[in-house]
This record gives C-alpha cells, structure tokens and sequence, in this order.
C-alpha cells in the first residue's frame, strides 16, 4: 500500500497489477473514466460504478474488457481503508494493448454544502454526454467559467432552453412532493449513480418521482439539488441565467435525503 500522505497516486495496469507510474505532462483523452468518494474504507454502491465503467468500456474498447475483474479486484485493494478519498479508474485508448487501464488514488476535496449554478449559455458541443471521460476535460473548463461569474457549477442546456443537467452533477428538483429531473426527450445526460440513489430513497419514503422538460425559470422558488458520488446532494441557492438571478427555495429536504444516502455506504475491503 502506498502512503496516504501523497495527495494523489497514479497507476498503469499491466501483467495483472496496477504499476506506479509519474505523470508526463501530456494531456491524456479519456475514453472511459469513473469515480466515487471513499470515506473511511466505505463507499456507496461501487458494485454499480463498476458495472457502468465496465459498460463503457465493452462499448469503446473490447481490448480491455478481459483484464477488467482483475483491474478491479486490484483497485480496491489499493485503496487505503483510513482517510477519504476520491480515486478514478481511466481507460487511455491511446497507450498501448494491455497498458490501457489507469487508476489514479486522490484525496477527497472538502465537501461543498450548497452551491450556485451558472447557466452556460451556448451550444453543447461534447463529443459523448452519454460516457463520463471524452468530455470530462470540457466539463472542468466550464465549471472553472462558472466560477469566472460568481457561481460554482455550470448547467447545459437544451437547444430549446430546457435544463440538460450540471458539467460535472446531475440535477433535480422538488415540485410539491414530486421529486423531479430532466426528461431524457430533447435531452443528454449521463446515467448518475446517484440519481437512481435519490429516486430510490424518494420512492421508499413514499415519493412520487417524475420526468420532465424544465427551463431555469420554472424552478424558481423550488428546491433544487446537485447530485454528484463525491458530494452527494448539494442543495442550489439559485442559478445565474444571462444577467438575472433565478433563485431557488431553501432546502428543507436535502439533509434528511442526505443521512439516508450515506446509509448506503458499506466497506469496501
């Protein structure tokens, strides 16, 4: 086990074992990439992380897909049990057969209690919304112009103004005591762990659960989350859209969905 005083660990996986090795400098293309929050050796549902980036994976690079258990098995093993972190698993189509699988050991950032969002207000040009990697790179750009307006995740939308979901989050709301996000009509987003996390615990508590087509403008006065595997739920004060604030509702259920989410949490050695 490496030392968990270094703020990140980067590995190859070759010959059935993940090698340390130095960063070159080069911008790296994901093709697939996948991460979670460790806290204290325990994570949520990494069985679904997993399955997800293994999915991801048969779909763009079958090279790969027969080291994947092993990979896997070899991850979690790497992973300290003390201490939290934020690791990632990568596939590069560009290195070599067999050198393809990358994991990258990284402390967890501090947890973000609420957030604004930004709405990013031109074309949405990734090249696959539909796997977390090929546009990874272009979601950080946009947060960091989000941050350039005061705010601190940016939000695509559709080309009929309807929200898409964050640059790095998925969104959802409240209408009433329906608990909502975006319709897959018209729209582009990424299959979120989390998600299904929260409308799992909505509908155990007796939620109704919906899909819809929203501008910014219909959810003002609704509370309003961003959901992430390193954050959790991040209640949205409001979100900036052109020049105007729209703002969102207090939160009055996220700290109870919260507690619940992190019930899921078991250990992963």
């Amino acid at each position: 086990m490496n030392s968990t005083s270094e703020t990140a660990q980067f590995f190859r996986f070759a010959d059935g074992k993940l090698n340390a090795i130095s960063e070159t400098g080069i911008e790296v293309k994901l093709a697939v990439a996948d991460s979670w929050l460790v806290e204290s050796g325990r994570t949520r549902n990494l069985k679904a992380h997993f399955e997800r980036f293994s999915q991801w994976v048969s779909s763009v690079d079958e090279s790969a897909v027969a080291q994947l258990d092993d990979f896997f098995e070899a991850v979690v093993a790497e992973i300290p049990a003390t201490e939290n972190w934020f690791p990632r698993i990568e596939l590069h189509t560009e290195a070599p057969l067999g050198q393809r699988l990358h994991f990258r050991l990284r402390v967890a950032p501090e947890i973000q209690p609420s957030l604004l969002l930004w709405a990013y207000g031109e074309a949405d040009v990734r090249v696959n919304p539909l796997i977390k990697g090929p546009d990874l790179s272009f979601g950080m750009q946009l947060r960091r112009h989000a941050k350039l307006h005061g705010a601190d995740e940016a939000v695509f939308l559709t080309n009929k103004g309807f929200i898409n979901e964050g640059a790095l989050s998925s969104l959802v709301w409240w209408r009433g005591d329906v608990l909502c996000s975006t319709s897959a009509e018209g729209a582009k987003w990424l299959p979120s762990i989390t998600r299904e996390e929260v409308f799992g615990i909505a509908r155990d508590c007796g939620f109704e659960t919906n899909l819809e087509l929203a501008t910014p403008q219909a959810l003002q006065g609704l509370e309003v989350w961003a959901l992430s595997s390193l954050q959790g739920i991040r209640p949205a004060r409001g979100i900036l859209l052109e020049e105007s604030l729209i703002e969102f509702a207090k939160p009055i259920r996220a700290e109870g969905f919260q507690k619940r989410l992190r019930l899921l949490s078991s250990n992963i050695h």
